[in-house]
């Protein structure tokens, strides 16, 4: 009977170690700070999306993309989830790859770009740590 148990505990043992080695999500995605901090690996990808509505005249305006540690995979792009409402809200994406190990930021604003005097109507701040 030992034998037996024995036969029936290494599939599972091996199960398990393979589970603690299982690699990282290929992307991570976050829509608001609370998620943060974020604790990246180099390759990996990162997905922001914001709610916004460029109609209104407010933008969200990328401040700090501490570019050591985040590669920029193009710009920001708008999107609505009813494409038959003009001037409506929607969200904004931007595209990120982890590079460099170390420690960063990733601050954006949402105002309207001639009011700068005025304190920004939203805010992401989120550190960032590549490994």
């Amino acid at each position: 009977m030992p034998f037996a148990l024995s036969r029936c505990l290494l599939p599972f043992s091996l199960l398990l170690l393979g589970a603690c080695t299982s690699t990282p999500p290929s992307s991570i995605s976050v829509s608001e700070d609370r998620q943060c901090p974020l604790s990246l690996h180099s390759g990996q990808k990162l997905i922001v999306s914001l709610p916004s509505n460029p109609a209104t005249g407010y933008r969200w305006n990328l401040q700090d993309a501490s570019a050591a540690q985040l590669k920029s995979l193009g710009p920001e792009v708008f999107s609505t989830p009813d494409s038959d409402l003009v001037g409506g809200d929607g969200i904004s994406t931007w595209r990120f790859e982890a590079q460099d190990a170390g420690s960063g930021r990733l601050l954006l604003t949402y105002q309207r770009p001639w009011e700068t005097d005025v304190e920004p109507a939203g805010l992401f701040d989120c550190r960032i740590e590549v490994r």
